[in-house]
């Protein structure tokens, strides 16, 4: 019996021993639901508080937005305010500076030299003297004289900020010279497609057989009249055919090689020029030299013909062109302003300074990097800072004096 009891004790107190491990057991395993409920709540209502200020943040960015849009649609109106108002002012501009400003200086032509001579004759005798008029009166044959710019057209935008572009005047193709030098050109068909042209390299690339320096450059009857300058060597001009893709002719020319003929662009080594006339050569023989001189060449052999001191300061100046054997110095200001003709030399003396032609470019981008002229169509081919732009010019007869 004894045993027994013993027994029955033992088992009464492992069952209580059980019950109270697994009361514990549960007591904790309910403290842990508690602890992650409590944890649940606190992300819930964190969650919903970043939503609720998300919502808030939403709502005030779309305010914000909608205050940007309305901002921008009036700061748009302003600026085609004020684009219009400038557009009225630049018209303005150029009727006061027409009425107002002082003519463009219009310098007579020195004496005409020889044929293959670089320098002026200090002395010549009367009979001699009758002969120079007699060969200065036939240097040019035509007889206009650029009276206003009559409209502008702005191309297209199209490779560097520096450049060239021109077209042949005897017939409709179109060459353009990206840069300030290299070794290839790039040829359109027609104005038409290369204003088309998504860039110059959908064109014919012509590849030179040596390196051009400057913009400024002519093509003239099939013919591409290029600077070559190479390190430590004379200033060259290269006759190119460019039907045949060959060289035709070099001439060499004294000048200094670091001598440039523009001040405000000094990649322009030598500036050739092609008109009604025929070639012409605008350059300085040093850098000391002050003004620009100009040189009539032959078109055939690249001789030169006659050679003038036009008496056109270097400074300042950022392009040249030739039109009827008269030369027109454009000028600007280093801070690139309104480029203005401010000097004129026409080589037979038929432009005296009260008909010399107050010529202001519409103030667009920057400065031009090249102006050349098409006698046929009567309109200027200009580089502005990577735009190219047309300027077509209204003509006059010059005053015979």
């Amino acid at each position: 019996m004894k045993p027994v009891l013993v027994l029955l004790v033992s088992t009464a107190w492992t069952f209580t021993g059980a019950q109270y491990y697994y009361q514990g057991l549960m007591d904790y395993l309910e403290n842990r639901l508690l602890a992650i409920e409590d944890r649940i709540q606190f992300w819930h209502d964190q969650s919903h508080r970043y939503h609720t200020e998300l919502q808030d943040f939403k709502k005030l960015t779309a305010e914000a937005m909608d205050g940007l849009k309305n901002e921008h649609s009036l700061l748009f109106k302003d600026l085609e305010g004020a684009a219009v108002k400038v557009d009225r002012v630049e018209r303005e501009m150029d009727y006061v500076e027409t009425q107002t400003s002082p003519r463009a200086c219009a310098n007579k032509a020195e004496k005409v030299v020889e044929q293959g001579a670089w320098g002026l004759e200090e002395s010549r005798g009367e009979e001699e003297e009758e002969d120079w008029e007699e060969l200065y009166s036939r240097v040019s044959d035509c007889v206009e004289i650029i009276s206003s710019i009559r409209s502008v057209k702005i191309l297209k935008r199209v490779g560097s900020p520096k450049g060239m572009w021109t077209r042949d005047p005897r017939s409709s193709k179109v060459y353009v010279f990206n840069g300030t030098s290299g070794e290839s050109i790039y040829q359109f068909n027609s104005v038409r497609d290369f204003s088309r042209s998504p860039g110059v390299t959908s064109s014919r690339q012509i590849r030179l057989p040596s390196e051009w320096s400057g913009p400024g450059s002519a093509v003239y009857n099939g013919y591409l009249y290029y600077i070559q300058q190479e390190a430590d060597t004379d200033v060259q001009v290269v006759k190119y055919d460019l039907l045949s893709g060959s060289v035709t002719d070099i001439a060499m020319f004294p000048v200094e090689s670091q001598a440039t003929v523009y001040n405000l662009n000094p990649e322009t080594v030598a500036d050739l020029a092609a008109d009604d006339e025929g070639l012409w050569l605008l350059y300085a023989t040093s850098d000391s030299e002050p003004n620009i001189h100009l040189a009539q060449m032959d078109p055939a052999t690249l001789d030169i013909e006659q050679i003038w001191d036009t008496r056109c300061p270097r400074e300042n100046a950022e392009a040249a062109f030739v039109v009827c054997g008269t030369v027109y110095v454009v000028y600007n200001t280093r801070l690139a302003s309104r480029s203005r003709v401010q000097c004129v030399f026409d080589v037979n003396d038929m432009v005296v300074s009260e008909e010399a032609p107050l010529l202001y470019f519409p103030r667009r981008y920057g400065s031009h990097a090249s102006l050349k002229y098409n006698p046929e169509e009567k309109q200027l081919y200009g580089w502005d800072d990577g735009y190219q732009i047309i300027y077509r010019l209204t003509m006059k007869r010059k005053l015979l004096v």
